[in-house]
């Protein structure tokens, strides 16, 4: 006499193992590793767990919410993923560096694309308003040789915590946004405004989600990179701010050891004239080491 298990058939016991058999025949060989493994994993976290009919239903009405939320604009899924760890996650299985190169972190829904090359030292805020900000340092490669010709691409948030395209009309378009290209010294420059935390979108399933677990929704004061050179790997990271009141419960856990700065503020006149502030403001100085290209 078959068991269940040998015969194909499902029960409690054999369901992952039935479920997986089933899909042999999956053409693409990637599609089915990855199958097989999610099924597993689900499987097994159902039969931990062990829901009733209401609590599935109510996981199903979850995910169908965060669907519904996905506009144009607004990817619900990518900020399920954020919360829960899975980007941050993804982004360090793909971007394991060597010793001493700078670490990344996740892109971000705020880059945009085709921002005004500008200037070593111009300013990117554009309005005006807020503490201002001079950063600084220098693109090395792994043996602290300056990278030249390097594509810094920067942005951040104003002091208010937006960013321009989500204030149309209130701020002018690319404001803080700017594109850099290192000379021959790799050192980099631009004046900006000190940045300050703000909420991920939490009017949506994934906010109450949050709100549920009593979590809170802000990221902490940080800067935007991308930085590309020839022959090396292209850098998408952030520096963050150590004093901000969030740094150590970043909503999406984008914070590395590795990417705090020092924002410090400065009074001195003749150092404002020489940055050429009207006023105090705030210096960061930091340098980014680019690991080379994958072979």
């Amino acid at each position: 006499m078959t068991t269940s298990h040998e015969s194909g058939f499902f029960t409690e016991e054999t369901s992952a193992e039935v479920v997986i058999a089933r899909n042999a025949n999956a053409g693409n060989e990637r599609l089915k590793q990855v199958m097989a493994v999610i099924t597993r994993k689900l499987h097994e976290a159902v039969k931990e767990i062990e829901p009733t009919q209401d609590e599935w239903m109510q996981a199903i009405l979850f995910l169908t919410e965060t669907g519904h939320t996905c506009t144009d604009w607004r990817q619900e899924f990518i900020l399920l993923s954020d919360v829960l760890g899975v980007s941050m996650l993804v982004d360090a299985v793909n971007n394991r560096k060597p010793s001493g190169a700078s670490e990344s972190t996740v892109l971000g829904p705020f880059h945009v694309a085709d921002a005004p090359e500008l200037p070593m030292g111009a300013d990117i805020c554009l309005d005006q308003k807020g503490t201002p900000m001079l950063v600084h340092g220098r693109i090395l490669d792994t043996a602290g040789n300056p990278v030249a010709g390097a594509k810094i691409d920067v942005w951040q948030a104003n002091d208010e915590g937006f960013y321009d395209v989500q204030q149309k009309g209130i701020q002018p378009d690319f404001n803080l946004r700017g594109v850099f290209r290192t000379g021959a010294d790799g050192r980099y420059w631009f004046k900006g405004v000190k940045p300050k935390f703000y909420p991920i979108p939490d009017d949506g399933p994934v906010g109450k989600l949050l709100a549920a677990l009593g979590r809170h929704p802000y990221r902490p004061a940080h800067l935007h990179y991308i930085i590309e050179a020839e022959g090396l790997a292209t850098l998408v990271t952030h520096i963050f701010d150590p004093d901000d009141p969030y740094i150590a419960s970043d909503a999406v856990f984008g914070v590395k050891d590795g990417l705090m700065a020092t924002f410090k503020p400065v009074d001195d006149p003749a150092r404002m004239a020489d940055a050429g502030f009207a006023a105090p403001f705030v210096e960061v100085a930091f340098d980014f080491v680019l690991a080379p290209q994958p072979a």
